[in-house]
């Protein structure tokens, strides 16, 4: 390979490099990264229509508490059916990074990969498109924590909020 050649893909790799979101995963996340998800919630957050919708959502150790499972319930409104979800998270070993399969009663499904950003947690699934999907955990304290499902359209530059839960623990 000649120098020019050798130069200009050096060049290209410089400049992919570069294009990523500046937010990335760190090279190894702890095993303790989503605990503070532990436990049993109330949740709530206000709907379309500025309604306000309920469920609960149940998170656990399992697995010789090597898994993070999720079970989420709505609590029906009579409107619709309510919306029912799993998932498992797992600190993936060969990575080092945490890594999130959801699915629910209504067709969804979501593979999710770890990151952080300062106190924010973050579930994101893969850019496909310039498209993507992430679940934010902030304003985290013991017993509340605050969890948005935003979208991107351009990589990962932007993101809007899609839906805001806020989850209080249970007595």
């Amino acid at each position: 390979m000649n120098a020019r050649r050798r130069l200009a893909c050096l060049l290209l790799v410089a400049a992919c490099t570069q294009a990523q979101p500046a937010m990335s995963a760190p090279a190894a996340q702890g095993a303790d990264l989503f605990d503070f998800w532990i436990g049993d919630w109330d949740v709530s957050w206000t709907n379309a229509d500025g309604s306000t919708g309920r469920g609960r959502n149940r998170i656990a150790k399992v697995l010789d508490g090597n898994v993070i499972e999720e079970n989420f319930d709505e609590t029906p409104d009579g409107k619709s059916p309510p919306l029912k979800g799993r998932s498992l998270s797992v600190l993936h070993k060969a990575s080092g990074t945490w890594r999130q399969a959801w699915t629910d009663n209504q067709g969804g499904y979501f593979s999710f990969t770890a990151q952080v950003d300062g106190d924010k947690r973050i579930f994101i699934t893969d850019v496909v498109d310039q498209k993507a999907q992430r679940m934010v955990f902030h304003s985290i304290r013991k017993n509340a924590l605050s969890w948005d499902w935003e979208s991107t359209k351009d990589g990962g530059t932007t993101w809007t909020r899609q839906w805001r839960i806020d989850y209080q623990r249970r007595p």
